[in-house]
């Protein structure tokens, strides 16, 4: 059995439950299975999911860095599973702060976003995911060609402004959003180094 079954078999569907487990946790402290969702579940359930998103588009960042790094090749094979995860978590973000804490109601929606643009910039940061989720299968990549790699490049800007729209959710305790600033400032300096280290003409040994 090659290498890349065993990953399809086997890993990929143990990977895929673990990836589960953070709305799973949210569905047994519903019921008071595994714990509460405190006295505001709806927030409750809304900053575990963005924060979760977040976490997953940090993870998927991480993917290509270790790949390189410890030279497992077969990590790039959980890239697509990752990151459609990520827009999961911030979809179902989303989704709570629309239907269970605004209702659906378009003037509270209208208030909401002009009175704090934070929501703005992570709507922002849900498009660019909901682009990059809906051109990530394997037809539409071949189709793009380079065109791909520079659309899907913008996950970077999505996972500033997932931070950014963090950063000023919590206002005080920054402590959480602070730190995936920085593990994204250095993934993001790393790919630049990387691409800068590519553009240099390799040296003849003499």
């Amino acid at each position: 059995m090659t290498s890349l079954k065993i990953i399809r078999l086997y890993l990929k569907p143990i990977v895929f439950l673990i990836c589960l487990l953070p709305i799973i946790l949210v569905l047994t402290d519903l019921f008071e299975i595994s714990g509460t969702l405190g006295a505001n579940p709806i927030e409750n359930i809304q900053d575990r999911f963005g924060i979760w998103g977040l976490r997953f588009i940090v993870i998927l960042l991480l993917i290509s860095p270790l790949k390189k790094i410890s030279g497992i090749i077969w990590l790039i094979q959980f890239r697509r599973m990752i990151g459609l995860f990520a827009f999961f978590y911030v979809l179902m973000h989303f989704l709570v702060w629309l239907l269970l804490e605004q209702s659906l109601l378009m003037p509270a929606i209208i208030e909401d976003v002009t009175k704090r643009p934070f929501i703005t910039i992570g709507f922002i940061a849900l498009l660019i995911l909901l682009i990059l989720a809906s051109t990530s299968t394997s037809k539409i990549r071949r189709s793009m060609g380079k065109k791909w790699d520079k659309l899907h490049q913008s996950v970077y800007l999505a996972s500033i402004l997932g931070v950014w729209h963090f950063w000023w959710q919590v206002k005080k305790d920054i402590t959480e959003p602070l730190i995936y600033a920085v593990i994204i400032f250095i993934l993001l300096t790393y790919r630049l180094w990387d691409k800068y280290k590519k553009t240099q003409p390799k040296k003849n040994p003499a």
